[in-house]
This record gives structure tokens, sequence and C-alpha cells, in this order.
């Protein structure tokens, strides 16, 4: 298992210093002898070093089943060169379809992440998150966020303030659970917490502002964004089905989507409009 957490700024800033982190953490774990550094080559690019070091180093000196875990992966999103990371994860998994014998058939990748990956990638010849099996949580009802308010110490102190937040939220499963978590740790009641949570400065900052980030780099979603906050008709099956499935929209068809969630509505409009 790996954990996007352990990363610091300086392994974030080049495929090669993320590469050799991934590539010692694995090391670590399996108790290798050989390390991502012994057989770097800089004459090659990033992720060839990377594709054969765990095809020669790790998967060929492995007996056993490889399973790698990589959680939060949505962290690498906003890196300029997360579209390579993520194209070599996708090469992986159609080397094990082309080369039934070959090393890369003892490795299953697990990947964690929010799915704000749709609007990340949008090659998706080149995304590692349309294939293989894909395991969806769905939002949390009424009832199911009530339940997890009283795990959490019931910081929501009755059905009309757990009907406010799921509104607020949503029912999205990490803004659920992370806000009911800040509350209880932080000793704020409901009327505290949306003050600002769709600030910058909020509890949520950081995932509203990646959010943000990934319109930004697509002058055309962002403009598809504004369209529906503002009430207009939407004309792009694509954008549609793409901000859907990120998690930014919810709705059936193009005729009836909406934000997700009032937190959403909230922070896009201060931004896009």
């Amino acid at each position: 298992l790996f954990r996007s957490q352990k990363l610091n700024s300086a392994q974030l800033e080049s495929p090669e210093e993320l590469y050799m982190a991934l590539g010692e953490d694995i090391a670590d774990q399996l108790d290798l002898d050989v390390f991502p550094e012994d057989v770097w080559r800089p004459r090659r690019g990033p992720s060839t070093n990377f594709d054969r070091y765990i095809s020669r180093e790790v998967l060929r000196k492995t007996d056993t089943q490889v399973v790698w875990a990589l959680d939060e992966v949505d962290r690498l999103f906003t890196c300029p060169f997360a579209s390579e990371v993520f194209a070599l994860f996708r090469t992986w998994h159609n080397e094990r379809s082309l080369d039934p014998t070959g090393p890369w058939i003892k490795l299953t990748c697990l990947i964690a992440y929010a799915t704000e990956a749709h609007l990340f990638i949008t090659d998706v010849n080149q995304s590692p998150f349309n294939v293989g099996t894909r395991l969806e949580l769905d939002d949390f009802s009424f009832e199911q966020v009530s339940e997890l308010n009283t795990r959490c110490g019931s910081p929501l102190i009755n059905e009309g303030e757990v009907a406010r937040y799921t509104r607020l939220v949503g029912g999205s499963p990490y803004l659920v659970h992370r806000g009911l978590q800040e509350m209880m740790n932080r000793e704020l009641d409901l009327n505290a917490f949306e003050a600002d949570v769709d600030r910058d400065s909020g509890i949520f900052g950081d995932h509203l502002r990646r959010m943000l980030v990934l319109l930004a780099r697509d002058e055309e979603l962002s403009e598809v964004v504004r369209t529906i906050l503002r009430g207009k008709p939407m004309q792009s099956p694509t954008g549609f089905y793409r901000l859907r499935s990120a998690g930014l929209m919810v709705g059936d068809s193009a005729r009836d989507v909406r934000p997700r969630c009032d937190l959403y509505a909230r922070y896009l409009e201060r931004h896009l409009l």
C-alpha cells in the first residue's frame, strides 16, 4: 500500500522524483536489495526507467503475485506530468492482456481516487480509470448520513441539521465524513461550520481549489459549467458525461443537470460567474 500523503513537495516536482519515491517504497515493502537509483539510466526517460525497474527488478525477481495499492492518487492530478504517470499505469494494464505469459501478469494495481479523474484525463485511451474492475461508492442517503453522524459523536444535534448538512455536501462520502470529523475535532456547530465552508480557507479549501484548477485547464468545460450555473440549456453531451463522472454535477441527462451539492454550487458561482 502506498499513500500519497507520504509524498513531499520535492517528490512531486518531477516524474523522476515521483518514480524514485514509489520505487523505493515498493523495494522497502517487498524487502528487495535493488533500488531504483541502482539501475536508473539518465539517458532514458523517467517512465522508461520506472517501467524497466518494475518489470526487471520487482516482477521478474518475485515468485508471488504483487498487489500494489495506491491511495488518494488524485493528489497527482494537478502535477504537470500526471498524464505521463497515468499513461504508464494504463500501459501496464494493456501489457497484461497482450502478453499473458509476461511479467506484468503478476502485477495488480488498485488505485483509489476521487471522481475528479474525469476532469483531468481527456484522452480515454491514456486513462487507467476506465479499464479493469471499477468499484464506485455511491452518495450516502439521509439515513446513512444520520448513522455516520451518530458514530462520529453527533455533531449534528437533530434530524433538521442532518437534512441541512446533507443538502450542503450532497451525500458525498468524502465530504460527509471529513466534515463530520472536522466539526467533532474542532468542536464546531453547524452554523460555524457552514459560515466559511465554501471559502478557499475553509475546511474543504484544498478539495475545492483542486476542482477549480482542473476546470481552469479546460476553458470549454468551464464554459459548460457557467451555462449550468446560469440555468441555461446544456448543449454538450460530452461535457455532461465528464462533469457527472467527475462528481461535480448530477442528473439523468443534460436537460436536468445540476451541481452535485450546495457547496459546489456556491463555490463555483463565486469563482466562475
